[in-house]
């Protein structure tokens, strides 16, 4: 079977599987997608098992303006074939939360160079590349990844300042990244302690909710 032929089996796939109620709620709740087939995960990941990872398959199905395919693009691009350039193309392609969320779970966290391109995203300017970035760092923090002196730094750095952001998803998402940093051991929540000392102070009553909680957290 040719990609051709394999893009048009998956799409017939997705027609059988759609969930008309679950695409429904997802506009409501602001999801809103060019074509929402309403599947859910698990059975994607059924789809996604009958297919062999493959660059220029995943590539087809992320420039498919259709919710389900960039969702499967992330569960068949093969991680030695995804170069940072093209890291870099998708994630400014990402449109929504939820794709963000699957992409970094996916595919961005597995990737030899994730802290590398999960840095430069957080110092985008652009909401939904920088909210990636923060989500990668996330989840590299979930898994141990072990961050050199420098790199410690720079995450609290980078973090405590987009936990000061306007923009609520920007900073919550931030703050979610500091309770990750600080589970990691002591050393990190004596860095995090340390670096948002400063902001104690704040007038800003949800900056200043969070900031309690993340020096309760420090064990202060």
């Amino acid at each position: 079977m040719d990609l051709a032929d394999q893009i048009r089996d998956i799409k017939t796939q997705f027609r059988l599987a759609m969930n008309g109620v679950a695409s429904s709620k997802m506009r409501e709740q602001g999801l809103v997608y060019h074509l929402n087939f309403g599947i859910e995960l698990p059975r994607l990941r059924e789809i996604a098992s009958e297919y062999t990872p493959n660059h220029e398959l995943a590539q087809m199905l992320w420039k498919e303006n259709i919710r389900e395919s960039k969702i499967l693009a992330t569960m068949l691009m093969p991680v030695d074939r995804f170069y940072p350039q093209v890291a870099d193309i998708w994630v400014e392609q990402i449109q929504t939360q939820e794709i963000a969320e699957i992409a970094v779970m996916n595919l961005f966290q597995r990737l030899p160079y994730a802290s590398t391109i999960a840095f430069r995203w957080v110092s985008d300017s652009r909401e939904i590349i920088q909210v990636c970035g923060l989500l990668l760092l996330t989840r590299l923090c979930m898994l141990k990844r072990d961050f050199n002196e420098s790199a410690a730094y720079e995450l609290v750095d980078q973090a405590v300042t987009a936990m000061q952001d306007d923009n609520i998803r920007i900073a919550q998402q931030a703050f979610i990244l500091l309770r990750k940093y600080i589970q990691i051991g002591e050393k990190q929540a004596n860095e995090v302690s340390v670096a948002i000392k400063p902001i104690l102070q704040t007038e800003k009553q949800r900056l200043l909710g969070w900031v309690d909680q993340l020096m309760f957290e420090c064990g202060l």
